[in-house]
């Protein structure tokens, strides 16, 4: 899992640089920039997910 968290957290950067490169209303750009940033958060949760350490394993 954390090596899918690192190959969005790219996309929704793409996906923000291309919002603000082909929407021509302001709207539309808000929203899928707000969008891409979205991904970029959900992303960096799941990266940060994936290498925290399972709890309770170094018990018997």
């Amino acid at each position: 899992m954390k090596y899918a968290g690192l190959l969005v957290m790219p996309a929704g950067f793409f996906l923000t640089l291309a919002a603000l490169v082909l929407f021509p209303d302001a709207a539309r750009r808000l929203a899928f920039v707000l969008c891409g940033l979205a991904v970029i958060a959900l992303g960096l949760v799941v990266a940060v997910r994936g290498h925290m350490p399972i709890r309770g394993a170094g018990r018997p």
